[in-house]
């Protein structure tokens, strides 16, 4: 019989070896804990230990100078096997570190050589409420009050991407998501922090706690994790997706008589056949809550007249698709220069000068990274896009540009979407550049796949 495991994700200092050692010592169940961390010292690993009653010590491995989910991932499947073999235990429980992400771990035990001897229960992410709130949740600048970020150590850490981003990772993949710390936040705050949340991760349940204090019943056994749900049930995610089945309900009815605002034929990647005038393409506003919480930050089905939690606290979702390339010196003077009331902002950028790169942007906390994550279908061969073309027969074309296109979820709280977007809107490329040559262009966007550039508020790029 497979043994169960539960994967314990959150930035540093959120609280999670807290709540590992209260679980060893509520329940009878024999756990086994794999701790992992990016520093050469393994602290959490020897607070685990000595917080439990263990004889030997053996049951609790540590795993150090590294992160499971990259550098040490062979490391990880080899550990866990090894134990399965050599020791009997109910449950397995595995804290990343601080700095890991949480998909690519949860696959080694889907996927990988993990999955044999274990099944995924849970992916559960602990959450700082007072640093949750200050990060993201603050109205505006004015009202944050931002303590120090730790630093991650390790030699898996270049320093180029984004905490925030990282936080967010965490948040937007999981069953799970536990606030600690809600006494260091009001009521209110705290309130705040879970709605923004439950937008940020609809799927997930949310629990609110003080000390890392938790039934064991609410981390073990829960039978909570679907891989495929969880990585695709991330807010943003599912607002770009609403917005893109939102358009071919209306194509199926419809065809909109301006279908070539930008002079290039309408197509989405995959979704949308219309091309609108900028300030209006594809601008769907929706709340993100899709449930009625009949339980304190539970999921449930019921009556739907009151006010959910994201509209009461001014959280709003909104997507913005284009076809025509941003500038790309304007988007990164745009992107230093983002408004506070933005919380999270992430999807495809398609840049002039960067006409075969698809590039990911990916807002949070303080900065913006651009990274290379794929190729545009219309940069191949006409041999390849035929057979790319032949897997995906609802993906729409373009017949000069193909399946180049914007397409981003925007999530903010009190913000005004209209000029965000009209923002978004003054970095496409006037038609005058579109006859331009694209190449002499100062251009800061990534060339190599996986390449990163984070653009900081202020404007420094890296």
């Amino acid at each position: 019989m497979s043994v169960p495991v539960t994967v314990l994700c959150g930035e540093l200092g959120a609280g999670k070896t807290t709540l590992l050692s209260g679980l060893l010592e509520s329940t009878d169940r024999e756990i086994a804990v794999l701790v992992n961390d990016v520093g050469a010292v393994n602290v959490d690993a020897d607070l685990v230990e000595a917080r439990t009653d263990l004889t030997t010590g053996e049951e609790v491995l540590a795993l150090e100078n590294g992160c499971i989910c990259c550098s040490l991932g062979r490391e990880l499947s080899r550990s866990v096997i090894q134990l399965w073999k050599e020791h009997d235990f109910d449950y397995l429980v595995v804290e990343a570190s601080g700095v890991g992400e949480p998909e690519p771990i949860a696959r080694q035990f889907v996927r990988g050589p993990a999955g044999g001897p274990y099944d995924l229960d849970a992916v559960v992410t602990v959450v700082d409420a007072r640093r949750f709130y200050d990060r993201f949740a603050a109205g505006s600048s004015d009202e944050r009050d931002d303590p120090p970020i730790p630093e991650p150590q390790g030699p898996d850490e270049t320093g180029s991407r984004p905490l925030g981003d990282l936080l967010l990772e965490q948040v937007e993949f999981c069953d799970l998501l536990v606030v600690n710390k809600c006494d260091l936040v009001s009521d209110d705050e705290r309130e705040r922090v879970v709605a923004l949340l439950e937008t940020l991760q609809p799927r997930a349940d949310v629990v609110t706690t003080e000390y890392g204090a938790l039934e064991p019943e609410a981390l073990l056994g829960s039978e909570r994790f679907d891989l495929e749900a969880a990585a695709e049930s991330a807010g943003w995610k599912r607002a770009i997706e609403t917005a893109a089945a939102d358009l071919d309900e209306d194509d199926a009815h419809e065809h909109d008589a301006d279908d070539s605002a930008h002079g290039h034929g309408g197509g989405g990647h995959g979704h949308n056949h219309d091309d609108h005038d900028p300030g209006h393409d594809e601008h769907d506003h929706s709340h993100g809550d899709e449930h009625d919480h009949g339980e304190p930050h539970g999921h449930s089905d019921g009556d739907h007249d009151h006010v959910h939690p994201p509209e009461r606290y001014g959280i709003e979702v909104d997507t913005y698709h284009r076809r025509r390339p941003f500038h790309p010196q304007r988007l990164a003077a745009f992107l230093a220069d983002l408004p506070d009331a933005l919380v999270r902002a992430k999807g495809l950028c398609w840049i002039a000068g960067r006409e075969t790169q698809a590039i990911t942007a990916s807002y949070a906390g303080s900065e913006t990274s651009l990274e290379v994550t794929g190729r545009w279908i219309a940069s191949f061969s006409e041999e390849r896009q035929a057979q790319y073309r032949r897997g995906q027969p609802d993906l729409a074309w373009d017949e000069e540009w193909g399946d180049r296109e914007t397409r981003l979820a925007l999530i903010g709280r009190n913000i005004s979407m209209e000029d965000l977007q009209s923002r978004l809107d003054d970095c496409l490329l006037t038609d005058e550049e579109m006859e331009a040559d694209w190449t002499a262009f100062e251009n800061p966007a990534p060339t190599g796949m996986s390449e990163t550039v984070t653009v900081s508020h202020g404007g420094t790029d890296s």
